[in-house]
């Protein structure tokens, strides 16, 4: 409906897509770091200061945007979205039997293989509907933090029972907006034929500026493996924390 077919590049990837993942894992790897070293050594840094929460909460909504981006490139969406999501219970299930109360009920990873199995029914709508759906999502997610409810059922939503503590909760309502506002960046940006003139299922079509320069071996390496990463980086942080406590 709203849809255009993906371009093709079997051999080249988007740099900027890269780059701007491979920002999200540095990020996200230091505030873990910060996290760490006030949790588990001690340390007299606070992880809730506004420089720690903004880095943060900016490498979440980096994966959350850029994986809306994303879908609209894959050729499986749904079939990345079942992995994300096992990975996801495999998360909770570790973080069960090791903090027990704090346990992870519903992560980024859960949120992200949600997002990415909705993807392709998103994509089938149109630009404006999309935008009126992202703006009702962000508004009903806010409204839900103000609200309190007696079960666990609905933390994927957004609503939250009275002491619900956990490390990491991103529910769908409002971050689904920001997987819209991906998809929405995609189409305009990425899809067959924008930039073409041809708006009658768009708001608004952009060209996308052509990226010359290619991005160090590195930077590719950390965006192709952030899955990877992600899953590992704690286990080796907390493993060098153990280290350098009992040197």
């Amino acid at each position: 409906m709203g849809e255009r077919k993906p371009l093709r590049r079997s051999s080249q990837r988007f740099q900027e897509i890269d780059f701007l993942r491979a920002v999200a894992i540095v990020f996200m790897v230091i505030f873990h770091m910060v996290y760490d070293l006030h949790e588990f050594a001690g340390a007299a840094v606070d992880y809730q200061a506004p420089l720690w929460f903004i880095l943060g909460k900016t490498s979440a909504l980096l994966f959350i945007l850029l994986s809306g981006l994303s879908s609209g490139l894959s050729s499986s969406p749904v079939r990345r979205g079942l992995n994300v999501l096992f990975y996801g219970m495999v998360v909770t299930l570790v973080t069960y039997l090791v903090m027990k109360e704090e346990y992870v009920r519903f992560g980024i990873l859960h949120f992200l293989g949600i997002a990415m199995i909705l993807s392709p029914l998103f994509r089938r709508l149109s630009s404006r509907l999309l935008w009126v759906i992202a703006a009702l999502i962000a508004c009903l997610g806010f409204w839900f933090k103000t609200l309190v409810v007696q079960t666990s059922f609905f933390l994927p939503l957004g609503l939250m029972y009275g002491g619900f503590s956990t490390i990491d909760y991103y529910p769908l309502f409002p971050y689904l907006a920001v997987t819209i506002i991906g998809i929405l960046i995609y189409r305009h940006f990425y899809s067959q034929g924008a930039g073409s003139g041809r708006s009658s299922q768009n708001l608004l079509v952009w060209s996308r500026p052509r990226i010359n320069w290619r991005l160090p071996g590195w930077i590719q390496w950390l965006s192709r493996n952030s899955l990877g990463i992600y899953l590992i980086h704690q286990p080796i942080l907390l493993l060098l924390l153990y280290i350098s406590n009992h040197l």
